[in-house]
């Protein structure tokens, strides 16, 4: 409670607190620390002035944080005839205000009924004033007074409050920035600050400093009434580039603490960069190498500005007149005369156009004849396998699901020249463009016999054979001329190549004349043999070569001839060489013979010079 009347005194005493009260200024002579106290280690900093107080030399200042609690020392000895000591603060008019009083006989504390500091204040026996929960409003001068029976010493302090403001954050941000024109980025705002702070923009880090008509900054603060604190905004206006494509933007504001000064920094914000399209690319799906006759061509239309074009004009080959699309054009089922140069361009810039050219590959395949051909054994047949292409194609002849080495070609047919002839061709590099033609060749033939006999080494029984060439396969019928008997007993050879045989083991005790039937629907033809009874020995006839057999034949003359060929080469080269040899020979001897004449005639010219002397 405020002591209105205070502790008893004498009136000495009272005329000196009175004066006391009336005489705010520098702290008493008796003060044990003076004007050099200003720089005291107990929290005290030197700040901004501000609520009027000066912060200069003279002047003892305690810095609190907002919401701490206010500790100011008394900075006063205490005399040993101390009375009590009383606490006042002084408004901006100098009249002062009492808060707090202590009695140093009855230590006894009364606390004066201070609206703004009700069961805010504690007053220590060294007489350390504390304010809790500090507030922008107590920032005053402050006076600690110590009175004795004689003197009145006073000790001022000034206090200041500091509140740190809110993170700035980056409000009413643009949805995007448009290249060359000036336009509002957004607004840094950073609140419940005290003192003011100041705001800075940066751009990857760097500071944004003002620049007409590229950098426009507009900052103001305001006060809440209430609180007394700051909330500061300032606002950016830019003028974007493409260089500004992801690049960071971020704000800051720099505060006084009661330890000086500080900064806080914003999240950083990227904005979307519109710009101009300057280039048109056009693309083509699926990849343009590979486009084929009934394929679906997309053309795809793309402009390099952001955000990019959402309309192209299209053009066709041969046609002047573009067509109005999204950035896709469908063309469905093309043909070979689609093939050509195909273009896009801007709507409203006609001359930012792109172009490219495509080539829709084709493969056409005619064989002649085709289908189902019945041709006479003996007969010529040419075949022709014509291919029409884009590019080069590949040609493969199949006869039965096996691959020929070369195309067919058929001068004189024979039966083994029948099947399913197929010719297929296929487009490099181009998938699933394939043609295929195929050709069943069908070799007909009359009936054609032989007939062979052979008597069987123990001279027991003898074999005749029937051997038919034909097609269709001819029937075979065994009979016995005269008796016009049928033999059934027969065992037949399988059909290949239009040719088989059917053979009969008989024993015959008198001569008898056989007779094979061969019928087909061509023609019936019928052929006889006479075999002699088995006593009778006879000339056996050779049998009728097989084809295979026949190949076999001849691989073996081939290779008789072979090496007859190789010998005669090896005997010839020999000759050769021997003949070389004995011509050098020869040549020798003559030289020889030569010389040994020579030798003869020099002996008689010297007998006949001796005779001559003689």
């Amino acid at each position: 409670m405020e002591s209105k009347a205070g502790p008893s005194c004498r009136l000495v005493f009272c005329l000196l607190i009175s004066a006391a009260v009336l005489r705010p200024g520098p702290i008493s002579k008796f003060s044990p620390t003076g004007i050099e106290d200003t720089n005291m280690d107990l929290g005290v900093q030197f700040g901004p002035q501000h609520q009027g107080y000066p912060g200069g030399l003279g002047w003892y200042t305690v810095n609190s944080a907002y919401g701490d609690t206010i500790i100011m020392p008394c900075r006063l000895d205490v005399p040993q005839n101390l009375m009590f000591g009383k606490w006042k603060y002084e408004k901006p008019d100098g009249s002062p205000v009492f808060i707090a009083f202590r009695s140093s006989t009855k230590k006894s504390v009364q606390y004066d009924d201070v609206p703004e500091y009700r069961d805010r204040l504690s007053l220590s026996e060294n007489y350390t004033l504390s304010i809790s929960n500090a507030r922008i409003s107590d920032e005053k001068r402050f006076v600690c007074m110590l009175v004795t029976e004689d003197n009145v010493f006073e000790a001022p302090t000034i206090v200041k409050v500091f509140k740190q403001p809110s993170k700035p954050e980056i409000v009413s941000q643009a949805p995007f920035l448009e290249t060359e024109q000036l336009k509002k980025l957004g607004d840094c705002i950073s609140k419940d600050s005290y003192p003011d702070g100041n705001i800075t923009w940066y751009r990857n880090g760097k500071v944004l400093q003002p620049l007409e008509g590229v950098v426009v900054l507009i900052f103001k603060k305001q006060m809440d009434p209430v609180t007394q604190l700051y909330t500061m905004t300032s606002s950016l206006e830019y003028k974007a580039t493409k260089a500004d494509i992801q690049m960071p933007f971020t704000c800051s504001v720099t505060y006084y603490g009661p330890s000086g000064q500080k900064t806080l920094q914003s999240e950083q914000a990227i904005f979307d960069i519109y710009y101009p399209t300057e280039q048109v690319t056009i693309q083509v799906l699926p990849s343009k190498n590979a486009i084929k006759e009934g394929d679906n061509i997309t053309l795809k239309c793309l402009g390099n500005g952001n955000p990019p074009p959402e309309e192209f004009l299209f053009y066709l080959p041969g046609q002047p007149e573009g067509i109005r699309s999204s950035n896709t054009y469908t063309l469905t089922d093309v043909r070979r005369n689609a093939t050509g140069d195909y273009r896009c361009s801007l709507i409203d810039k006609k001359s930012m156009i792109a172009s490219t050219a495509i080539t829709v590959h084709y493969l056409d395949l005619s064989l002649n004849p085709s289908g189902e051909v019945t041709k006479q054994i003996g007969d010529a047949l040419p075949v022709s396998c014509t291919i029409s292409a884009s590019r080069n194609a590949t040609v493969v002849w199949m006869k039965d699901n096996i691959r020929l080495r070369s195309s067919p070609s058929f001068s004189s047919l024979h039966y083994q020249d029948a099947g399913n002839y197929v010719c297929e061709t296929a487009l490099q590099d181009v998938e699933g463009l394939k043609k295929r033609e195929s050709l069943t060749l069908i070799v007909e033939g009359k009936p054609q016999i032989k007939m062979t006999k052979k008597t069987d080494p123990s001279g027991l029984s003898k074999t005749i054979i029937c051997h038919v060439e034909g097609f269709p396969k001819p029937a075979i019928q065994w009979t016995i001329t005269g008796s016009g008997s049928v033999i059934n007993q027969t065992e037949e050879s399988p059909y290949i190549n239009g040719r088989y045989y059917s053979k009969i083991i008989i024993s015959p005790e008198e001569n008898v004349t056989l007779t094979c039937t061969a019928e087909n629907q061509l023609e019936r033809t019928v052929n006889s043999l006479n075999v002699s009874a088995i006593s009778i020995p006879e000339h056996d006839e050779a049998d009728e070569i097989s084809d295979e057999n026949r190949e076999k034949v001849n691989d073996q003359a081939k290779l008789i001839v072979g090496i007859v060929v190789g010998l005669l080469l090896a005997a010839l080269v020999a000759g050769v060489v021997y003949w070389l040899y004995m011509k050098k020979s020869k040549t020798a001897s003559k030289h020889v013979n030569k010389d040994l004449g020579n030798l003869e005639e020099n002996k008689k010219l010297e007998e006949n010079n001796h005779k001559t002397e003689a």
